[in-house]
Parts: C-alpha cells; structure tokens; sequence
C-alpha cells in the first residue's frame, strides 16, 4: 500500500508541476512521442485525458511495422508466395495488408509462414529444415536490429546456407532529422524519445538534435509516473524557452549505449538510405548488410526487384506517423478500416496509433467528448 500511495503522491506531484508550466506557455505546446510502446502506454493509462488544454501529446514514426514503407510490405509478400520460401516472422506482420494480400492470406492458402520470437527461431528452424530456404523478415528500429546480426553471425558461424534475411530495419535518429527539415509545416515543442531504443544508441545519440534544431529530446519510461516525467521536464523546458537533452530514464539508459548491441549491428550491418511509408527516402536512415554478408541477404539471393511504392487508396497512415493528422481525420477510421478488418499498418499493429486509439478511445479525439462510435474494441 505504501508504493500505491507514493506512486499517486509521485503523480499528484508531476501533474501540479505540469500545470504550473502550462500555464505560463503563451502559446498551445505539442510534443511527439517516437516510440511505439509509448504511444500505447499513454493511451492505456489516459495520458491525454489528464494533459492540460494547452499540452498536446502526438503520436511520431515510432512503429517498427507501420513506418515500413508499402513497397517494402509488397516485396515481403511477393516473397513469401515462392513456394520454396519459408518466412519467418514476428506477429505484427501477419495482417499488415499488401496489394495482393497479406502474409495471413498467403498462410491460408498454403504458404509457409512461420512467426517466431526471435530471429536466432529462424536460423534454428534452417538448420532444421536443410531442403527449405528460410528468410527472415527483418523490421524494427535500433532495438530488434542487433538480434537480426546476431542471427547473420550465427548461420555464418554454424555454417547454414539456406538462411537469409529480408532487412527493413529503421534508424530513428534520421527519420527525427527528417521531420525536423520541414521546420514550416512540421512544429513541435520537443521529443518524448523511445526508451528501448536508447538503451541501445545510449542518450548522447540525440544531442546532435537538440544542438542542430534547438529542440528538447527527454528520455522516457513507459510506466504513468515515467511517462507524466519527461512530459513535464519537456514542457518545463519549453515554458522557459530552452533546448536541452534529459535523460528521464536512468535506470535502462545510459549516455553511451550499449557497446556490445552497437557493435554487433555495425559488424553486420551498414547505414544505407531507406523508404518510410508516406516520409519516402530518407538518407542512411535504415541498415544494409555488409559486403560479407551478402549471401544471407535475401534482396540478393533471390534476384527481388523493389516494387512501386503505393499506400493503400485514402489511407492516411503515412500522414499519421508523421503527426500531420490523427486518425479520426481519415474518413476510413473506424468505419472501412477496423482491427478487424484492418486497411492500413497503423490499424494492425499493436503498437500502431490508430489501432491504439480505436481501442482505448474509440472517438474523434483523445481530447474531446464527441463519440466516433458506441463501443471500440
């Protein structure tokens, strides 16, 4: 009882500190939020419900599966429909849907698709399996990328031929450059950055932000209290005009990183431009396997052509990852597209904005009473 009481005391404390900022701002204040597993956590424990009018919490490219680009999606299906291919993914992409499905589609009609926890699944299911080729859909920013080497080093090392990797994996410091270049449509007072990630490129990774855009980057946690933390240092910051970088979350993230998951990712892997749904090409800004590893690069090894790159018709899901709308402002939300029957990423994955919202909110907006629907779920 004495950690619920102090967690409300922590909470009691944060939110006075938020509205004292918010009262001072001249001006209404958004900050975004590039982390999936943070867009959920603010949704689940009603973040924007208790948020002052004048503080805005928007939601950024921090879904590994919504930010990978159609064409990327489209390649991954075209593979998997080879019946020699087995394709081993995370569960996230079973339902993401492609021009000529998805891969649940594909496993319906006999496709083999395997979803697994961990890359190191599908190397063993290779070994295994010695007569299947195994490719490996590779998504996910900083934080999944380092296991995808590992799982390269350990077919190299075990010596498994036929195992490759179909990479699609994100650098978030980019894509927040990216945004940032569009200072004229693209506004915001300061980043709520990912915790998972920083573990790994550590905090100092974004000082390069805070120095070039004059913009905060706060490092945050994903329980209330962590979460009510680094909005309030960002609003603090912003009230008193400042740009600083705050690590909120000491206890898992450190300046540096972690050493050993950097190095085993640039071991493997090397920074090549990358596509972004509804952001496009952005310069080095996701992961290409090293000349010597070229063989265990699926691209390679099964000659694919990249096909056009093409959103599904009205759906806003690159708009949405990039903060330029939320989802009630695309006329398929709630109606077309539902997690049932699901149109775009952003409504498939767990960690999407649209998905999130349809089932906490189930409204036009997180900040406004007026019901989209009776029930979400």
């Amino acid at each position: 009882m004495k950690s619920i009481a102090a967690d409300k005391q922590n909470l009691d404390a944060l939110m006075a500190r938020l509205g004292t900022a918010a009262r001072r701002a001249s001006r209404r204040l958004a900050f975004m939020e590039v982390c999936g597993t943070h867009t959920t956590s603010a949704f689940r424990c009603g973040l924007q419900s208790v948020l002052p009018e004048n503080v805005r919490l928007i939601s950024g490219p921090g879904c590994p599966v919504c930010v990978t680009s159609q064409a990327d999606i489209d390649e991954l299906i075209g593979l998997a429909s080879k019946q020699a291919v087995v394709l081993c993914t995370y569960g996230d992409m079973l339902r993401v849907p492609g021009r000529s499905g998805s891969l649940e589609k594909i496993r319906s009609q006999g496709g083999r698709i395997e979803v697994v926890y961990s890359s190191l699944d599908a190397v063993a299911l290779a070994q295994r399996e010695p007569a299947h080729q195994v490719v490996f859909a590779a998504v996910g920013f900083e934080t999944t990328a380092p296991s995808t080497a590992a799982a390269v080093y350990q077919a190299r090392e075990s010596g498994v031929k036929n195992f490759s990797v179909l990479a699609s994996h994100k650098r978030i410091i980019p894509a927040m450059r990216a945004l940032l270049a569009d200072r004229e449509n693209f506004k915001v007072d300061g980043f709520l950055c990912p915790g998972h990630v920083s573990v790994v490129i550590g905090s100092n990774a974004y000082l390069p932000i805070v120095r070039d855009y004059s913009v905060s980057c706060v490092i945050g946690g994903f329980e209330p209290t962590l979460l009510l933390s680094a909005l309030t240092c960002l609003c603090e910051l912003a009230v008193e005009n400042k740009a600083a970088l705050v690590n909120q979350y000491p206890q898992a993230v450190t300046p540096e990183g972690n050493r050993h998951a950097q190095s085993l990712l640039m071991g493997a892997f090397e920074p090549a431009d990358a596509r972004w749904r509804g952001m496009g090409a952005i310069p080095e800004s996701g992961y290409n396997l090293r000349t010597e590893f070229a063989k265990y690069d699926a691209r390679i090894r099964f000659g694919l052509i990249t096909p056009e790159e093409r959103e599904p018709k009205g759906c806003l899901c690159g708009q949405v990852i990039s903060g330029k709308v939320e989802p009630p402002t695309c006329s398929l939300f709630g109606r077309a597209c539902t997690p049932v029957n699901p149109i775009g990423p952003c409504m498939v994955s767990s960690e999407g904005t649209c998905a999130a919202w349809f089932k906490y909110k189930g409204r036009l907006s997180p900040y406004s009473e007026t019901p989209l629907q009776e029930t979400a779920v």
